[in-house]
C-alpha cells in the first residue's frame, strides 16, 4: 500500500499516512520497529521514523525540544518534518560505532549547546508547553532565577513526593532527601546562568552515526544546570565516556568540585526512574543523598 503526500492523519491512523501527510511526500512502504515506532520509505528514497508518543503535548514538546537544540548550531538532532496528535516524524539515524574521535566532537558540541543558554532555570523552549514529559513522566516547564530552590522545588521534591505516595520511598526514608535539597545552596557549587540542556541524556539517547557523527534524540529540553546533562550522561554510562568530558572541559571548563556535585545532579533522574520502575532506583536514589548529605 502506498500513501500519497497530502493524506488525511487522524489520530487513529497508522504510521504511513502521517508520514505522507507530515512530509509531503508517498510513502512506498513501511517497517514496524516496535511498538512505538515504524519507519517509513519516502518515493525519493529516503527513510524516515514515524513516533507514536504519549499523546499531543508529549509530541509537541518532543518536537519543540529537537528544534530548540537544532538552533543552538551545535549538537546534531534528527530533522523534525512535524508532528500531528500524537505522532512525530523525523529523519532516520544511520548507526554507526562510537569512537574516541566522535565523542571528543560530541563533548565539544554538548558544551556549545550549554553556551547557548536558556531564559530562565525551567524555561521551556519555544513552542514547547509547560506541562511537558521526562520518558514517561510529566514533568513541569515552572521557571525560576535560583537554580537550587528552583532545583529542588521543581525537579527533586515533586518525583520524590511522589515515590513515598507510590510506596516507592517509605516516608523515614525522605528525609535524606530533603535535607539535601536543604543544603543545595551550599552544595551546587558557583552560580551559573541557565545553560540550554537535553534533559534526558542518557546513552540510550545518544546515536552514534555511520557518518561519525552524534545525534540526540528523545529530549526533555529545558533551562537548567549543565552539570545535570553531564551527570545524567554519566549515570547509566556512555562509550568513551572519558572522551565526551575531555571535549566538553576543553571547550568549557568546569567549575571546581564538580565530581562532587554529581550525586546532587543525579537525583533528579534516579527519582524519576524511581517513580516509572520501582524500588531498585528508589535505592540509588536514597544512596547517592546519603553519600550528598554527608558530605
Amino acid at each position: 500500500m502506498t500513501f500519497p503526500p497530502g493524506s488525511a492523519a487522524r489520530d487513529d491512523d497508522g504510521p504511513g499516512a502521517v508520514a505522507a501527510r507530515l512530509t509531503g511526500r508517498t510513502v512506498t512502504g513501511v517497517r514496524t520497529v516496535s511498538g512505538s515506532l515504524a519507519e517509513a520509505v519516502l518515493d525519493d528514497g529516503r527513510v524516515v521514523v514515524v513516533k507514536r508518543t504519549g499523546g499531543a503535548e508529549a509530541a509537541r514538546a518532543e518536537a519543540a525540544g529537537l528544534r530548540w537544540l537544532a538552533g543552538a548550531g551545535t549538537v546534531r538532532v534528527p530533522a523534525v518534518h512535524g508532528h500531528h496528535e500524537g505522532w512525530l516524524v523525523l529523519d532516520r539515524v544511520t548507526r554507526g560505532r562510537p569512537s574516541r574521535e566522535a565523542a571528543v566532537r560530541f563533548g565539544r558540541d554538548l558544551a556549545g549547546l550549554h553556551a547557548a543558554g536558556a531564559p530562565a532555570f525551567g524555561a521551556p523552549p519555544p513552542g514547547g508547553p509547560v506541562e511537558a514529559y521526562i520518558g514517561a513522566a510529566p514533568m513541569r516547564n515552572i521557571t525560576g532565577d535560583d537554580w537550587p530552590g528552583w532545583y529542588a522545588g521543581h525537579r527533586v521534591l515533586p518525583y520524590l513526593r511522589r515515590a513515598v505516595d507510590d510506596g516507592v520511598v517509605r516516608p523515614a526514608e525522605a528525609g535524606v532527601v530533603e535535607r539535601v535539597c536543604e543544603r543545595l545552596p551550599e552544595l551546587s557549587g558557583p552560580a551559573e546562568p541557565p545553560a540550554r540542556l537535553h534533559g534526558d541524556l542518557w546513552n540510550g539517547n545518544v546515536l552514534w552515526g555511520a557518518d561519525g557523527g552524534v545525534r540526540l534524540i528523545d529530549p526533555a529540553a529545558h533551562g537548567g544546570h549543565r552539570e545535570t546533562d553531564l551527570a545524567m550522561l554519566a549515570l547509566f554510562g556512555c562509550p568513551h565516556g572519558d572522551a565526551v568530558l575531555d571535549g566538553y572541559r576543553e571547550a568549557a571548563p568546569l567549575a571546581g568540585g564538580w565530581e562532587t556535585r554529581v550525586g546532587v545532579h543525579q537525583l533528579f533522574p534516579l527519582l524519576v526512574h524511581a517513580v516509572l520502575f520501582g524500588r531498585g532506583y528508589a535505592e540509588r536514589a536514597l544512596a547517592v543523598a546519603r553519600a550528598a548529605a554527608s558530605g
